[in-house]
């Protein structure tokens, strides 16, 4: 069975950076397109950046050029480089396959921009 915990969340101004980190139990990162998602109060989870196993990565349009996946997947933790945070990257902040199992969620790791 896998779990998959997030960590490395907190409260950052507008324009600062954190870096997210996903553990996981079992063998899920060198078999599994990975991505991180994230829901912020009254909207949909979306997926904001993927990484293949081959290492190649996308994002969506909001994050491009300010967040970087990487994945580690000898230790099994993928990784979320934040940097130039605004307001709107608030939310909860997920790991999961890129095809999410549902059985995979964790708790995320809340991430809060504000001054």
């Amino acid at each position: 069975q896998v779990h998959l915990v997030e960590s490395g969340g907190g409260l950052v101004q507008p324009g600062g950076s954190l870096r997210l980190s996903c553990g996981a139990s079992g063998r899920i990162f060198s078999i599994n397109h990975m991505g991180w998602y994230r829901q912020a109060p009254g909207k949909q989870r979306e997926l904001v950046a993927a990484i293949t196993t081959g290492g190649s990565t996308s994002y969506v349009d909001d994050v491009k050029g300010r967040f970087t996946i990487s994945r580690d997947n000898a230790n099994n933790t993928e990784y979320l480089q934040m940097n130039s945070l605004k307001p709107e990257d608030t939310a909860v902040y997920c790991c999961n396959t890129v095809s999410p199992v549902a059985d995979y969620w964790g708790q995320g790791t809340q991430v809060t921009v504000a001054s």
